[in-house]
């Protein structure tokens, strides 16, 4: 049953410049299609990406000022759609629905999103927690369950495990009985081993040494690329001769295929904006936001925050932390 709402204005923040600070102002609440509902925001979270929209470094993003933005967020329900089914005023949710593709952002009171490309909140994690999650958890789920599909006692290596998309990979992994590996600097070791990886110093061992000492020589089975960059090569070089399979979610720039087709391996990449940009697979995202939440539920799963959080009025704080990338992990916003 729809509910109405008097008050059809929100506090949000908008950005009217490229590398300009945003500006919080007063704009109109939007109204839930049919197959939509309308969320009250309570925390929106932070991804990396987020500041290369902010810079203008995204063209990919398809972003036009002015914008409201803003990529993840977790809220409450207070109105649905006609057509909306499985989502009631009051649930708790969580969501990769905005800031992209024309879409309104999460530094917002309220937005709206299609109902099928979101999930009910875990019960046992806050607001603060579930905001920081769709974007990271979805990227390494379709690295790891879609393109992958992971299966127990594969020999997986995860780089940056100790990163955001990096920390969720190396959870799933483990939690699909993989034996997981990652590249992380040693400040990160007992953090990642506490997911369930082994850590392997990259500051220190050279891909062919670290190959050697913990695949005999073989080669992982597969292997997550969070990094790209020559990162990516040295995963073409490390990963098994004929089964093996490498995922890149940063596969720009050139890069010599070589190593892997003398391997007869083979490659893929991820591409998590597609369907804000595409509308089309926004069901599959809700659906892999549902494994997220039962992972999170069953105690398998845990997202690592940065100790502080920040309001809309701190955003400029936020950012630049997020630009200095000295954040002890995801960085939230509480909106309401």
């Amino acid at each position: 049953m729809n509910s109405k709402i008097n008050n059809r204005k929100m506090q949000a923040l908008v950005s009217e410049q490229f590398e300009k600070p945003f500006v919080l102002k007063e704009i109109d609440k939007p109204t839930p299609k049919d197959h939509e509902v309308l969320i009250q925001i309570k925390s929106a979270g932070l991804n990396p990406l987020d500041l290369k929209i902010k810079n203008g470094q995204a063209a990919h993003a398809k972003v036009t000022l002015p914008a409201v933005p803003g990529i993840d967020m977790s809220g409450i329900v207070i109105e649905t759609g006609k057509n909306v089914e499985g989502l009631k005023k009051g649930d708790e949710v969580f969501g990769m629905v905005g800031g992209i593709g024309g879409h309104q952002g999460t530094l917002a009171e309220y937005i709206t999103a299609d109902a099928e490309h979101i999930s009910l909140k875990p019960k046992n994690i806050s607001f603060q927690e579930a905001s920081a999650v769709p974007l990271i958890f979805i990227t390494a789920w379709e690295a790891l369950v879609d393109k992958i599909n992971v299966q127990p006692g594969q020999t997986i290596l995860i780089h940056g495990g100790a990163g955001g998309v990096g920390h969720m990979a190396v959870q799933i992994a483990a939690a699909m009985g993989a034996e997981v590996y990652t590249t992380v600097s040693p400040d990160h070791f007992e953090r990642v081993k506490n997911y369930g990886a082994t850590p392997i110093d990259y500051t220190a061992i050279p891909v062919d040494q670290y190959v050697n000492e913990y695949t005999a020589g073989i080669g992982f089975d597969a292997i997550v690329d969070t990094i790209g960059n020559s990162v990516l090569d040295d995963s073409f070089i490390a990963v098994k001769k004929y089964t093996g399979h490498v995922v890149s979610i940063l596969g720009w720039g050139n890069h010599n295929l070589a190593p892997l087709s003398f391997r007869n391996a083979t490659y893929s990449g991820v591409f998590t904006l597609y369907p804000l940009l595409s509308g089309e697979g926004k069901k599959h995202h809700g659906d892999i936001l549902k494994a997220a939440s039962q992972l999170f539920e069953t105690g398998k799963l845990k997202v690592q925050l940065h100790h502080q959080s920040y309001t809309l009025d701190q955003i400029e704080t936020a950012y630049e932390l997020l630009e200095d990338r000295k954040a002890s992990g995801k960085i939230v916003i509480t909106v309401s």
